[in-house]
Formats: structure tokens, sequence, C-alpha cells
């Protein structure tokens, strides 16, 4: 399955609540699982030896707010990310590793201070074996880096906040 078809059944999974999606096809076969609080429960067996699943809520995504809560590791390092009239949040379109650089011994995509054009990469979410480019959504200007280089992400966590020109 190619990169933008993965993208896609991620924005399926938001739109629709979801929590968890199998697909397969002729190309492969793909299972998606959303991480969070309200992760899905396990099956239980009941004294017949029936296995029934208890029912779960969907995720719903949290509405866009202004002011959003950074995830670190440490939560007390948390802190509220203010973004600017002008600012945009640049968040991770899927689950996987952030890289700043290509490769290791090659410099960074962008630093912070840094001017950016429409479509130049930002970073890479390695997901699956798979290297994915993030580009930026529009020209402007690197305000702040808040992912760590080489740490895992999530869906829709802050990975940078961008000044639109």
């Amino acid at each position: 399955m190619e990169t933008r078809d993965i993208k896609a059944l991620l924005v399926l999974m938001r739109d629709y609540g979801l929590v968890e999606l199998e697909i397969e096809d002729k190309k492969g076969k793909v299972r998606l699982v959303r991480g969070g609080a309200d992760r899905a429960a396990p099956e239980e067996a009941d004294g017949a030896g029936r296995i029934s699943a208890r029912a779960v809520s969907p995720v719903r995504p949290a509405p866009r707010a202004r002011h959003l809560e950074a995830k670190t590791e440490d939560a007390s390092a948390a802190g509220a990310i203010e973004l600017g009239p002008n600012q945009k949040l640049i968040e991770s379109p899927m689950v996987g590793t952030f890289y700043r650089s290509p490769s290791p011994d090659t410099a960074m995509f962008v630093e912070e201070g840094a001017s950016v054009r429409k479509g130049q990469p930002l970073c890479i979410i390695e997901a699956m074996k798979m290297m994915n480019e993030i580009e930026a959504p529009a020209a402007g200007r690197i305000v702040r880096i808040i992912a760590e280089n080489a740490q895992p992400v999530e869906y829709g966590q802050p990975l940078m906040i961008l000044e639109v020109a």
C-alpha cells in the first residue's frame, strides 16, 4: 500500500472516529490502531467459552484550539503552545519516529528562525520502515521546533510552529 493510501485511511479514521481499521487488498494488508486514553478493550471469554468484545466509544478528535498542550515525556515540562495570529502549527500526520535530518551525518532540514518555502521538506517521520517527508504547508519562517529528534511522535502531535509570510 502506498503512503498516500495510508494517509487517506488515517483521515477516514479521524473523520469517522474509528479506533481500529484493518484493510487487505492485492497490494497487501494494513492494520491501523489509534492509541490514547480510549483504547479498544481486549476481548473477554465468558463462562461458556464464547468470546465477546466490550463496547467502546469511538475516539473523537478534539476540536482545534489556539492553545494546545504540548505532548512531552515529562508531564511537568508540558506547557501550552500559544499561536500568534499568523502562526500555524505543523502536526504529525502519522505515528512514527521524528527525524530532523535525512541521515545522522547530514545537516538538519531546518533550524529555528529559518525561512522556508511552500513544499520544502521540514522533517521526516519514519513509519513502518518508510521515510515520509513532511513538507511546509506555506511559505514562512520556523518559529519553534517542538518535537525532539529521533523520538516517537503520535498522530496530531505538534512538531513545529510556522509563521506564515
